[in-house]
């Protein structure tokens, strides 16, 4: 019973914060997240040492090195988080915004206004500068935020969401527009996943595949999330080598752990006997272990392995790709809608149309040409940050910033029509 008390209570004054924040100017919003952005600054040592107590018991506990190297705080990445709060202010309210607007024949004037969604409940592993982020974009959507981050980063998010309530107070707005769920007891998730229904109106939910999995099975509220990210690289007959061996490299080797880093290399067959071996020589000179179909492996005297079929369902989240080839850009687009996860995926080639064919047919929420995946993330693409990637069908897709949390309603002006 004191679980759902505690956890009730949350909801309620997490209602009651979104009903204020509606009234709160753009300016208003600005002078918290300075506030807080200062706070971060001018406390940077007392984050450092609670996060420190997260690093050491994650060391006790043996967590894998991947998972404390993004648990770990020093000054620079305290600044990156202060300046991604910068960014976050420079952008215009996306609240009230018109964004479409017309006439009826009878008189009526129709306007679509932009609006809060509400309440979030955001559930997150590992990486403390979620909180920070999440807290900015929520709040400056016009967002009350429920946090519930992952035990290992306990310390550090609990700093965080202090600061950032300290900021609120010290502005006079509703503290709970920010709250952290401190209480480590698992069955809380259940219960907010399960049974909080009348408080939070959306679930967001950024970490590791059992996590994704367990919140949007478990969940009767709506969900923001993407499972997997299985993204491809496709090299088409006219890609130029030395881009394709550069943006090849960088899709999968430079950040090997994130959802937007390549897991499967698709070469068009016309273009083998001079794309295949330099790409995979450069990856494996990397450190990039290949495993590739039997055409690929006819192809590659480097050291490879034969692909099994569920290794093109496979996010490998480490220095493995899979590698295949393809008959021409239908048949990249073929494997791509069939193995990929609506995630991330990128055509290399000189050839517009063939470009523009495979941008318009991938049914992923991001679809690229001549870039890395890499690039897939809120703040590359100007969002400031980002609360996470989403490969749903339905609002919203891709990275979501501030203006993907925000949904609409319609207003319509009249001056006495009735409707025969």
């Amino acid at each position: 019973m004191y679980k759902n008390l505690y956890m009730n209570q949350i909801g309620l004054k997490a209602k009651i914060a979104s009903n204020n924040i509606v009234n709160l100017s753009i300016l208003k919003k600005n002078l918290v997240l300075k506030k807080f952005k200062k706070y971060l600054i001018i406390n940077s040592k007392l984050i450092l040492k609670e996060n420190e107590k997260d690093v050491a018991n994650a060391q006790v506990k043996k967590i894998n090195s991947n998972m404390i190297d993004r648990l770990r705080l020093n000054k620079e990445k305290i600044f990156h988080i202060a300046k991604s709060i910068e960014e976050i202010i420079k952008f215009k309210d996306p609240v009230g915004k018109i964004l479409s607007s017309w006439n009826r024949p009878n008189g009526l004037i129709i306007k679509r206004v932009s609006i809060p969604l509400g309440v979030m409940g955001v559930i997150y592993e590992s990486r403390p500068n979620v909180t920070s982020d999440v807290s900015a974009l929520c709040f400056k959507a016009g967002n009350a935020v429920i946090l519930r981050g992952g035990s290992e980063s306990f310390y550090s998010n609990k700093i965080l969401a202090y600061l950032f309530r300290k900021a609120l107070i010290s502005e006079k707005c509703d503290k709970n527009c920010v709250q952290l769920i401190e209480n480590k007891d698992k069955h809380n998730v259940d219960y907010l996943l399960s049974k909080m229904q009348k408080y939070v109106d959306v679930i967001i939910a950024r970490g590791g595949k059992n996590l994704i999995k367990k919140v949007q099975t478990r969940s009767k509220i709506p969900t923001i999330g993407h499972l997997e990210g299985i993204c491809h690289v496709y090299i088409d007959k006219k890609a130029d080598l030395d881009m394709s061996i550069k943006i090849v490299k960088n899709a999968k080797m430079r950040n090997v752990g994130i959802c937007g880093a390549a897991e499967t290399l698709l070469i068009d067959k016309a273009c083998l006997k001079t794309h295949c071996s330099p790409i995979l020589n450069a990856l494996s000179k990397s450190g990039c272990s290949i495993i590739g179909d039997k055409i690929i492996k006819k192809e590659f005297k480097g050291k490879i392995k034969i692909a099994k079929l569920k290794d093109w369902n496979t996010e490998y989240l480490s220095s493995t790709i899979s590698v295949k080839s393809v008959n021409g850009v239908n048949g990249a687009i073929d494997h791509i809608n069939k193995y990929g996860t609506y995630h991330t995926d990128s055509i290399v080639t000189k050839n517009k149309k063939v470009a523009k064919k495979f941008l318009k047919n991938i049914k992923s929420s991001i679809a690229m040409h001549n870039a890395s995946t890499q690039f897939a993330d809120g703040g590359e693409f100007g969002f400031g940050a980002e609360v996470g990637i989403s490969t749903n069908k339905i609002h919203p897709r891709g990275p979501v910033g501030l203006e993907q949390l925000t949904t609409y309603k319609y207003i319509v002006r009249g001056n006495g029509q009735t409707r025969k």
